[in-house]
């Protein structure tokens, strides 16, 4: 009785059935159960929405009237999100941030940043860290393993008698397409475009360029190994 009650909440609250696998023991799902119960409180006492959104313990949102859709949200203990931008950030369906995922919006007060887009049914791997200054969009069904970091902005440097600290940034943005894998511990920097259907090797490096859809890249800096067949 009770799996079948966390597969009829699973799919009233994220649009998308599960199965779980009965061998999972009743206590163990009890325990899920309540600590879901204690995140959709958590989540609109944080948020101030009516959907159901779950949020676990010691997680700070600011600006969280600049955080748009999300229905059936799930941020997870310890996450640190920031949506303070000219875009703020808008989260499609069922997007799930697993422990202490990081969200940074902007860079400095003295120059608001672009946001953050991400598509329907996305997950993003515990201690992520998507920095947002230039602005990142995640297409739908796209998966971010435990320790991605994007960053959307780089430092000037060209002036050598000028401290780097000084000489501002500069950005481009970054696109990560539909149906995408970024394994474990993948850098994405600034400019990267990302077509449909690629998977990213764990510890690979994108840096700036265009990635055709439907291709599997590994190393620093990432190159293709082959098309997905």
């Amino acid at each position: 009785m009770l799996i079948e009650l966390v597969e009829f909440l699973s799919l009233k609250v994220r649009k998308r059935g599960i199965k779980i696998d009965r061998r999972i023991p009743a206590g163990y799902l009890f325990d899920f159960v309540l600590s879901k119960v204690f995140m959709a409180i958590n989540g609109f006492l944080k948020l101030r929405r009516r959907s159901v959104t779950l949020v676990g313990k010691r997680v700070t949102v600011k600006a969280r009237s600049m955080i748009f859709g999300g229905k059936g949200l799930v941020i997870d203990d310890g996450c640190y999100i920031d949506a303070l931008a000219v875009q703020g950030i808008t989260f499609g369906s069922g997007v799930s941030l697993k422990k202490n995922v990081t969200i940074e919006c902007t860079g400095s007060l003295t120059n608001l940043g672009k946001g953050l887009s991400i598509g329907n049914d996305v997950g993003i791997g515990s201690g992520s860290f998507l920095g947002c200054a230039g602005g990142i969009s995640i297409g739908n069904d796209t998966i971010i393993g435990n320790y991605v970091s994007f960053h959307s902005e780089n430092h000037n440097f060209a002036d050598p008698s000028t401290p780097i600290r000084l000489q501002g940034v500069n950005h481009v943005g970054i696109q990560i397409g539909n149906n995408c894998w970024l394994g474990a511990k993948v850098t994405v920097l600034d400019g990267v475009i990302l077509e449909d259907g690629c998977i990213v090797a764990a510890g690979a490096v994108l840096k700036a360029g265009r990635y055709g859809a439907n291709s599997i890249y590994a190393g620093v800096p990432a190159k293709r190994i082959k098309e997905r067949s």
